[in-house]
């Protein structure tokens, strides 16, 4: 019996090897995130077999653009490659890596220690002649013509002999001429592509200000949406971006909560605005005592013209009892054994006002399209900006598939996660789309909490794709620091929230008034909560906060540090009750040093030790520390420097770093 020889198959020699890319999510099955005009930078381990010299280039692509765009790699050590591109598109940027053997490069650098080691380059010349012609057959006819001009430089019959035409080939310029002509054909790519999503400025940077507008009338009566515009001018005073409104819906009768949360609602008693849905309309439709859509339209106008202010709408998949979807789509929720529908649970909190939706239901297609045109009808009303309620209570495979639909014709489109669950769901929930994550920030208090916890949200990985928005409270959450702190504790928590991360948002008048009635002891929610009732609040009480959240606004808008996540430090000090940390401007221009006393009850003071030379300040120097909260301006000199902060005068400090310039008169300032 005779045996076959199995044929083998050889591959094509792909001698480059292209590994370990940064930014890449999950394989690539996950695309990172930028907003526009920022800067991306990718980088990548490069390398091949032998001693040749490699070239590579970050390949990139806009939004519809079928072209690549290439941005030259350079090597930053031990194999390692980089490249940046800016993005100036919304919408989904694809990327990727390819590198090649580049033999004009090898023949250069070798060509050069030939010559330093005095050796004969006779044949050397000849061979780089030959890389010059053939390149120029690649060229297009002007190239081409300087590549063959070069080459005849490095012929034997240039008159003025060899140290002529070594000059022409140690030209450091002639391997840029050569590199746009170099033989790619057989680079080594990487795959697969790689994307990144492009979002408005907004999905990173920003300030919130929650506000219920039925509580924007007068003497208790219930707001509109004429009264909510009144509250603009106050709201851009204070310098804040997004004014978030919680949903704005017909509310349920049935089961509607009474006061504090009570089970038996008084006829007077306005319910909760997430128990959605009456006989007067479900999710597109607008409580009528509010106003009409017409009103709505106009508030989003003006807000945005006026006062560059984005309104953001509240996204509670989830129905009253009354709501037009539980009569004419039973089947989209829970029909319990007894034949009632299943109300909503967090054991052992009970939610009779509400329905959740099943997901899963025999008509899930149908339920998933109504719930996209939830989406798609509020941005016909100039609505870009959601928060959504609870999305980790719904379906994940849910989100992935309708932020995808709706930002395939909406890329302008912000969505926040209101998530405040396990770190691996709100970690997908990024990863599914959602623009930026409440988080755990609430009831991290310590230095070493919140030194590990920012840490860990603003490194890569996790930073190339989840964007943390800090919340010190919200309407369900009055965190124990805040119910025990007394006005101290609300600026320290607001100074942190405001210079720890880029965007951050606050329950306005209730933090804005320093509202500390927690509804009983050991519990984190509000005494006479707003969810049940209309508030009216009284902005000018003595103890408000307007003053200092406009000045920690506009410290915010006025340093660029401040913009980003990325580039937070931390710094050591002597006394774990004060915490230092710094963040600069890309830059390195913006340069801020912010030192917090964590104790709202007591002075607290401690060596805060800054590292001078990552900043371009020599150990020798003196230079300004310009404090933006008092405007008190003081010389430092050294790594080391006091700090004593009072809490009920100003438990923060936040200094920008100024270093000192001599300019040629011998005149110093700050910058």
């Amino acid at each position: 019996m005779v045996k076959r020889l199995r044929q083998s198959t050889i591959p094509a020699p792909e001698r480059v090897i292209i590994e370990s890319i940064a930014p890449e999510i999950d394989g690539g099955r996950v695309p990172a995130k930028r907003v526009l005009s920022e800067s991306v930078t990718v980088e990548a381990d490069i390398f091949g077999d032998g001693h040749d010299r490699l070239s590579a280039a970050l390949l990139h692509r806009a939004p519809g653009d079928p072209d690549w765009r290439e941005s030259p790699m350079v090597p930053i050590g031990n194999d390692r490659w980089r490249a940046s591109f800016t993005v100036t598109e919304l919408g989904v940027y694809a990327y990727t890596v390819e590198a090649w053997i580049d033999p004009f490069k090898s023949w250069q650098e070798d060509l050069n220690k030939r010559v330093q080691a005095d050796q004969d380059v006779t044949v050397d010349l000849q061979i780089g002649l030959h890389l010059l012609e053939a390149a120029a057959g690649r060229a297009p006819a002007k190239d081409a013509d300087l590549l063959r001009q070069a080459a005849k430089g490095l012929s034997s019959d240039v008159p003025a002999g060899l140290p002529a035409r070594l000059g022409v080939a140690l030209d450091p310029e002639l391997g840029g001429w050569m590199r746009p002509y170099a033989d790619r054909s057989k680079a080594a790519r990487y795959h697969p592509e790689l994307s990144i999503v492009v979002e408005p400025v907004l999905a990173r940077y920003g300030a919130w200000y929650e506000l219920f507008p039925r509580s924007c009338g007068q003497n208790g009566h219930h707001g509109t949406f004429q009264d909510c515009e009144r509250h603009l001018p106050r709201v851009a005073q204070m310098g804040f971006d997004v004014l978030y409104l919680p949903p704005i819906h017909p509310i349920g009768k049935a089961f509607r909560k009474g006061k504090n949360n009570s089970t038996e609602a008084r006829p007077e008693d306005p319910g909760s605005p997430w128990g959605i849905g009456s006989e007067e309309g479900g999710h597109k439709a607008i409580h009528p005592q509010l106003g009409t859509l017409e009103d709505f339209r106009h508030l989003v106008e003006v807000a945005r013209r006026d006062y560059r202010i984005e309104v953001a709408l509240d996204i509670a998949f989830q129905c009253s009892p009354d709501h037009p979807y539980v009569r004419d789509h039973p089947e989209w929720f829970i029909e319990r054994p007894d034949g009632s529908i299943q109300y909503a649970e967090n054991p052992p909190k009970r939610y009779q006002d509400i329905y959740p939706l099943n997901f899963e239901s025999s008509d899930w297609r149908g339920l998933w399209e109504e719930l996209k045109s939830v989406f798609l009808y509020w941005i016909e009303q100039g609505v870009t900006l959601f928060r959504v309620d609870n999305p980790h209570t719904k379906a994940l495979p849910f989100w992935n598939w309708v932020i995808s639909e709706v930002k395939q014709d909406h890329p302008e489109v912000i969505l926040l996660s209101e998530a405040f669950t396990r770190p691996k769901v709100m970690y997908h929930l990024a990863k599914a789309g959602f623009s930026q994550s409440y988080n755990y920030f609430p009831w991290r208090n310590t230095k070493s909490e919140l030194t590990q916890f920012m840490s860990g949200l603003t490194r890569p990985p996790l930073s190339d794709y989840f964007r943390p928005n800090l919340w010190p409270n919200t309407p369900d959450i009055l965190p124990q620091f805040l119910q025990y702190s007394g006005r101290p504790g609300f600026v320290i928590r607001l100074v942190l929230a405001a210079t720890l991360g880029a965007s951050y948002g606050i329950y306005g008048p209730a933090y804005e008034l320093c509202d500390q009635r927690a509804i009983e002891t050991g519990r984190e929610e509000y005494l006479d909560s707003e969810k049940y009732e209309i508030k009216d609040w009284n902005y000018d009480s003595p103890d408000n906060l307007t003053e200092t959240i406009t000045r920690i606004n506009r410290i915010r808008r006025q340093n660029p540090a401040f913009h980003t996540n990325e580039r937070l430090v931390f710094h050591p000090t002597d006394n774990e009750q004060i915490i230092a940390y710094s963040k600069h401007s890309s830059d390195g221009e913006n340069v801020l040093l912010i030192v917090v006393n964590l104790d709202p009850h007591h002075t607290q003071s401690g060596w805060v030790s800054f590292d001078l030379a990552q900043h371009g300040v020599a150990l020798a120097d003196t230079y300004q520390a310009h404090e933006l909260i008092t405007g008190a301006r003081y010389l430092w000199h050294g790594p080391r420097n006091y700090a004593e902060l009072n809490p009920q005068f100003v438990p923060a400090q936040i200094f920008r770093i100024r270093r000192r310039v001599r300019t040629e008169q011998d005149f110093d300032y700050f910058m």
